[in-house]
Protein backbone atom coordinates (compact mmCIF):
# COMPACT_ATOMS: atom_id res chain seq x y z
CA UNK A 1 0.00 0.00 0.00
CA UNK A 2 2.86 2.35 0.85
CA UNK A 3 4.44 1.72 -2.55
CA UNK A 4 1.24 2.72 -4.37
CA UNK A 5 1.07 6.03 -2.47
CA UNK A 6 4.70 6.64 -3.28
CA UNK A 7 3.99 6.06 -6.99
CA UNK A 8 0.93 8.35 -6.91
CA UNK A 9 2.90 11.09 -5.13
CA UNK A 10 5.73 10.75 -7.63
CA UNK A 11 3.32 10.94 -10.58
CA UNK A 12 1.61 14.03 -9.09
CA UNK A 13 5.00 15.67 -8.58
CA UNK A 14 6.00 15.10 -12.22
CA UNK A 15 2.62 16.33 -13.47
CA UNK A 16 3.00 19.49 -11.39
CA UNK A 17 6.45 20.11 -12.89
CA UNK A 18 5.12 19.58 -16.44
CA UNK A 19 2.16 21.90 -15.83
CA UNK A 20 4.44 24.53 -14.27
CA UNK A 21 6.85 24.42 -17.22
CA UNK A 22 3.97 24.59 -19.69
CA UNK A 23 2.55 27.62 -17.88
CA UNK A 24 5.93 29.38 -17.97
CA UNK A 25 6.44 28.63 -21.68
CA UNK A 26 2.97 29.74 -22.72
CA UNK A 27 2.94 32.92 -20.65
CA UNK A 28 6.54 34.08 -20.84
CA UNK A 29 8.35 32.43 -23.76
CA UNK A 30 5.85 31.87 -26.56
CA UNK A 31 2.28 32.32 -27.67
CA UNK A 32 0.15 30.69 -30.34
CA UNK A 33 -1.79 33.14 -32.51
CA UNK A 34 -4.19 32.50 -35.38
CA UNK A 35 -4.13 34.74 -38.44
CA UNK A 36 -7.50 36.17 -39.40
CA UNK A 37 -7.84 38.04 -42.67
CA UNK A 38 -5.63 38.59 -45.67
CA UNK A 39 -3.50 41.55 -44.58
CA UNK A 40 -0.25 39.52 -44.41
CA UNK A 41 -0.63 37.58 -47.67
CA UNK A 42 1.59 36.30 -49.37
CA UNK A 43 3.59 35.55 -46.21
CA UNK A 44 0.78 34.44 -43.88
CA UNK A 45 -2.76 33.42 -44.81
CA UNK A 46 -6.17 33.44 -43.17
CA UNK A 47 -6.36 30.49 -40.77
CA UNK A 48 -2.59 30.07 -40.36
CA UNK A 49 -1.51 29.42 -36.79
CA UNK A 50 1.83 30.86 -35.75
CA UNK A 51 4.12 30.90 -32.74
CA UNK A 52 5.15 34.24 -31.31
CA UNK A 53 8.58 34.40 -29.65
CA UNK A 54 8.06 36.52 -26.52
CA UNK A 55 11.67 36.30 -25.31
CA UNK A 56 13.83 37.81 -28.09
CA UNK A 57 12.78 41.40 -27.50
CA UNK A 58 13.70 41.18 -23.82
CA UNK A 59 17.33 41.01 -24.97
CA UNK A 60 17.32 43.13 -28.14
CA UNK A 61 15.28 45.70 -30.01
CA UNK A 62 12.95 44.81 -32.90
CA UNK A 63 14.47 45.09 -36.38
CA UNK A 64 13.12 46.34 -39.69
CA UNK A 65 11.14 43.73 -41.68
CA UNK A 66 10.50 41.46 -38.68
CA UNK A 67 6.89 40.34 -38.27
CA UNK A 68 5.49 41.22 -34.86
CA UNK A 69 2.33 40.62 -32.86
CA UNK A 70 0.71 43.36 -30.79
CA UNK A 71 -2.73 43.72 -29.18
CA UNK A 72 -5.73 45.17 -30.96
CA UNK A 73 -6.65 48.18 -28.84
CA UNK A 74 -10.40 47.72 -29.04
CA UNK A 75 -10.88 44.01 -28.29
CA UNK A 76 -9.26 41.92 -25.59
CA UNK A 77 -7.32 38.77 -26.56
CA UNK A 78 -7.14 39.90 -30.20
CA UNK A 79 -3.77 40.59 -31.81
CA UNK A 80 -2.50 42.24 -34.97
CA UNK A 81 0.33 40.64 -36.90
CA UNK A 82 2.26 43.11 -39.12
CA UNK A 83 5.73 43.75 -40.52
CA UNK A 84 7.98 46.46 -39.05
CA UNK A 85 8.85 49.06 -41.69
CA UNK A 86 9.83 52.15 -39.68
CA UNK A 87 12.03 52.24 -36.59
CA UNK A 88 12.09 54.72 -33.67
CA UNK A 89 13.28 58.20 -34.62
CA UNK A 90 12.90 57.67 -38.37
CA UNK A 91 10.93 59.90 -40.73
CA UNK A 92 8.29 57.95 -42.67
CA UNK A 93 6.43 59.00 -45.81
CA UNK A 94 4.54 57.23 -48.58
CA UNK A 95 4.20 59.19 -51.81
CA UNK A 96 1.31 59.19 -54.31
CA UNK A 97 3.03 56.44 -56.35
CA UNK A 98 3.11 54.16 -53.29
CA UNK A 99 6.83 54.42 -52.64
CA UNK A 100 7.83 54.18 -48.98
CA UNK A 101 10.47 56.68 -47.87
CA UNK A 102 12.55 56.30 -44.71
CA UNK A 103 14.47 59.48 -43.85
CA UNK A 104 13.81 60.75 -47.41
CA UNK A 105 15.31 57.64 -49.07
CA UNK A 106 13.18 55.11 -50.95
CA UNK A 107 12.92 51.84 -49.03
CA UNK A 108 14.23 48.77 -50.85
CA UNK A 109 11.91 45.94 -49.90
CA UNK A 110 10.08 43.04 -51.53
CA UNK A 111 7.42 42.15 -48.98
CA UNK A 112 4.55 44.27 -50.29
CA UNK A 113 2.53 42.43 -52.89
CA UNK A 114 1.32 45.52 -54.71
CA UNK A 115 1.70 49.28 -55.04
CA UNK A 116 0.20 51.17 -52.11
CA UNK A 117 -2.91 53.10 -53.20
CA UNK A 118 -3.83 54.55 -49.79
CA UNK A 119 -0.90 56.16 -47.97
CA UNK A 120 -3.20 57.33 -45.15
CA UNK A 121 -1.39 59.25 -42.39
CA UNK A 122 1.92 58.55 -44.08
CA UNK A 123 1.09 60.78 -47.06
CA UNK A 124 2.82 63.57 -45.15
CA UNK A 125 6.16 63.00 -43.40
CA UNK A 126 5.89 61.70 -39.85
CA UNK A 127 8.76 61.28 -37.41
CA UNK A 128 8.42 58.32 -35.08
CA UNK A 129 9.01 58.87 -31.36
CA UNK A 130 11.84 57.01 -29.62
CA UNK A 131 9.53 54.14 -28.70
CA UNK A 132 7.36 53.93 -31.84
CA UNK A 133 7.36 51.57 -34.82
CA UNK A 134 5.61 51.94 -38.18
CA UNK A 135 4.07 48.65 -39.32
CA UNK A 136 2.45 47.51 -42.57
CA UNK A 137 0.70 44.36 -43.71
CA UNK A 138 2.31 42.62 -46.70
CA UNK A 139 -0.99 42.83 -48.60
CA UNK A 140 -0.71 46.62 -48.56
CA UNK A 141 -4.10 47.51 -50.04
CA UNK A 142 -6.02 45.09 -47.82
CA UNK A 143 -4.40 45.93 -44.49
CA UNK A 144 -5.32 48.16 -41.58
CA UNK A 145 -1.93 49.20 -40.24
CA UNK A 146 0.10 52.23 -39.11
CA UNK A 147 -1.28 54.29 -41.97
CA UNK A 148 -4.66 54.41 -40.24
CA UNK A 149 -5.92 55.69 -36.86
CA UNK A 150 -7.30 52.28 -35.86
CA UNK A 151 -3.74 50.98 -35.49
CA UNK A 152 -1.43 54.00 -35.61
CA UNK A 153 2.17 53.70 -34.53
CA UNK A 154 3.02 50.74 -32.33
CA UNK A 155 4.79 51.52 -29.08
CA UNK A 156 7.64 49.29 -27.97
CA UNK A 157 5.75 48.34 -24.81
CA UNK A 158 2.81 47.06 -26.91
CA UNK A 159 4.84 44.52 -28.86
CA UNK A 160 4.08 40.99 -27.63
CA UNK A 161 6.86 39.39 -29.66
CA UNK A 162 8.21 38.26 -33.00
CA UNK A 163 6.30 35.83 -35.22
CA UNK A 164 8.82 33.06 -35.92
CA UNK A 165 7.14 29.78 -36.83
CA UNK A 166 4.00 28.56 -38.64
CA UNK A 167 2.50 25.51 -36.93
CA UNK A 168 -0.62 25.12 -39.08
CA UNK A 169 -1.53 24.23 -41.80
CA UNK A 170 0.79 21.25 -41.64
CA UNK A 171 1.73 21.48 -45.34
CA UNK A 172 3.21 24.93 -44.63
CA UNK A 173 4.76 24.22 -41.25
CA UNK A 174 8.12 25.87 -40.73
CA UNK A 175 10.13 28.94 -39.84
CA UNK A 176 8.85 32.28 -41.08
CA UNK A 177 11.53 34.21 -42.90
Amino acid sequence: MKAIWKEVASLCFYLAIILGCTYLLVNYAGQRTQIEGSSMQATLYNGDQVLVDKLSYRFREPKRFEIIAFPYRYEQDTYYVKRIIGLPGEKIRIDAQGTIFINDEALEEHYGTETITQPGYASTPKILAEDEYFVLGDNRNDSVDSRFAEVGYVRRSEIIGRVVFRIYPFRSIGRIK
